[in-house]
């Protein structure tokens, strides 16, 4: 299932209580969005990783976090700026870009790369 779609949002927001099921226990490949709503660069992001989130396969899914309501999840995972694009393969860390740019080609790029071969 790609995000919510009854709100027009392709990515799914996770919290600290549903972050193992979701992301850790996913049968395909996860990208977690670590996030702030306060970050002005990841608002930037946000367009282009919902085009991203509708293009990827069905099999693969992208998460975010919110730090600031989630600032446990983040010191686990060695967040410390935003956004992070960290992926998750059979709960196991695969890739991770710090920043990235806020276009579609490069947000692909980061959301499938950590998956390939």
């Amino acid at each position: 299932m790609h995000g919510n779609t009854t709100t027009g949002d392709a990515i799914r927001t996770v919290s600290g209580d549903s972050f193992n099921s979701v992301v850790l226990q996913a049968a395909g490949p996860v990208t977690v969005e670590f996030m702030s709503y306060s970050c002005a660069h990841c608002r930037a992001v946000e367009s282009a990783l919902q085009q991203v989130a509708l293009r990827v396969t069905p099999e693969q899914q992208i998460c975010r976090v919110n730090v600031a309501q989630e600032p446990t999840l983040a010191a686990q995972y060695g967040v410390h700026g935003t956004p992070t694009l960290v992926a998750f393969m059979n709960g196991a860390e695969v890739g991770r870009v710090e920043g990235p740019p806020p276009d579609v080609a490069s947000l692909l790029q980061a959301v499938t790369l950590p998956f390939q071969a």
